[in-house]
């Protein structure tokens, strides 16, 4: 079946919502709109004094089957849209349509009762979904098991730990098999055995299910999503299928550290200058083209060691994720090298298949491979791929079909 034939389970037209910045303004606004609502007297629904947008005009439609992915800024509306879609908030303009049971997990701890057991909170949460105590009880070990409590399932939620919290809301929003799961930021808070556990669930659920992401991880947002929504200061900035367009737009909304950083120093070796030979940097990035070859170019001056040190680079994306290690493949450390001698040393890079995008080089000296290091430094070279599609992943490598 095609995604425009599948059934449309979320319907978002122009809503907005809108909150005031002090809590006099809320007070006086909510008694005026009570007091003209209980009159018949039409509520004006435009901005006051001392009121902002919190949500301004989004729209969108999600099909079962599909995951939208919600990006943005810490304050650009995103989490006031999900109380929004989960009945949380009223939008002040516009309609929204929710078909199905809704499974949210919007913030943590939220929608479980504190006082109560994790057991009593799981009937709690699947009766106000509509579900009968036999349905719950089919369902009660399958979700105690997801959530890997085990015998704290018992306990009082206030006791339990953020990570414990977010096992067990997961595990309740997952196996009550909802049409329509909000997850908010939550997912951040769990370990990575746990997470890769939820991602495996969603993968299953997700074929029958509309599913509405927020995350501050790309990699967790290209992996499921299959539309992006990109909001700042509670508008849309961008809004399509193309997951690395929008992905590269979240980035270049936050301003990035260039400049480089020394992390250790044994006072031993020197790094007096880093460059890519042949190229001149444009506001501190050089421009390569993917799949070109090029040559780094250090000069480096002598301390107090004996013989050159081997010298190996790793590549950083704009998260700072180490995502490849560059690994001079002949180099000689018998060549003797004097105190206070200088040195220029050139690498020969081939084929540099990274997707377009921003990335950092960091420089580390240490005696041979994975010995103790010497000195190393973050961001010495910047460079921005050029010349190939945006994509979510960092490597793009061409094939043919056969």
């Amino acid at each position: 079946m095609k995604n425009e034939e599948k059934e449309i389970l979320v319907s978002v037209q122009n809503v907005s919502k809108k909150f005031s910045m002090d809590l006099r303004s809320s007070l006086k606004y909510g008694a005026l709109d009570i007091i003209k609502s209980t009159l018949g007297i039409k509520i004006n629904k435009d901005l006051r004094p001392k009121e902002f947008w919190a949500v301004k005009d989004i729209s969108f439609k999600l099909r079962r089957g599909e995951c939208i992915g919600l990006i943005g800024h810490n304050g650009a509306g995103k989490s006031t849209l999900l109380k929004i879609l989960n009945g949380l908030y009223a939008p002040d303009k516009g309609q929204i349509v929710m078909k199905g049971k809704i499974g949210a997990l919007i913030e943590l701890g939220a929608g479980f009762n504190p006082i109560l057991t994790g057991r009593e909170n799981i009937y709690n949460n699947a009766s106000i979904l509509g579900f009968t105590r036999k349905e719950i009880e089919d369902k009660l070990d399958s979700i105690v098991e997801f959530s890997e409590i085990g015998e704290f399932i018992d306990m009082p939620i206030q006791n339990y730990s953020s990570g414990m919290k977010v096992r067990l809301g997961f595990a309740i929003a997952a196996h009550l098999e909802p049409d329509i799961l909000i997850i908010d930021e939550v997912l951040a808070v769990g370990d990575l055995g746990f997470v890769l556990k939820c991602f495996k669930k969603i993968d299953e659920l997700l074929p029958n299910t509309a599913l509405i992401f927020v995350s501050h991880s790309m990699p967790m947002i290209s992996r499921i999503c299959n539309e992006i929504i990109l909001m700042d200061h509670g508008a849309v900035t961008y809004q399509g299928h193309d997951t690395g367009k929008g992905i590269d737009m979240y980035y270049n909304m936050f301003k990035t550290d260039e400049n480089s950083e020394i992390v250790f120093d044994s006072n031993d070796v020197k790094l007096l200058s880093s460059k890519v030979k042949g190229k001149e940097a444009q506001n501190n990035f050089y421009e390569i083209e993917w799949n070109s070859d090029f040559q780094l170019e250090f000069e480096i001056e002598n301390i107090s060691l004996k013989k050159m040190p081997y010298i190996s680079f790793a590549v950083y994306d704009k998260e700072q994720r180490g995502i490849a290690e560059i690994l001079p493949e002949n180099q000689d450390l018998s060549i003797n090298f004097e105190a206070g001698e200088k040195k220029t040393v050139l690498f020969d890079i081939k084929n540099f298949i990274f997707s377009k995008g921003l990335y950092s080089i960091t420089i580390t000296f240490t005696e041979t491979l994975n010995t103790d290091i010497f000195y190393k430094e973050h961001r010495v070279i910047n460079i921005n791929v050029t010349n190939t599609e945006q994509l979510w992943t960092p490597i793009l490598i061409n094939s043919k079909l056969l």
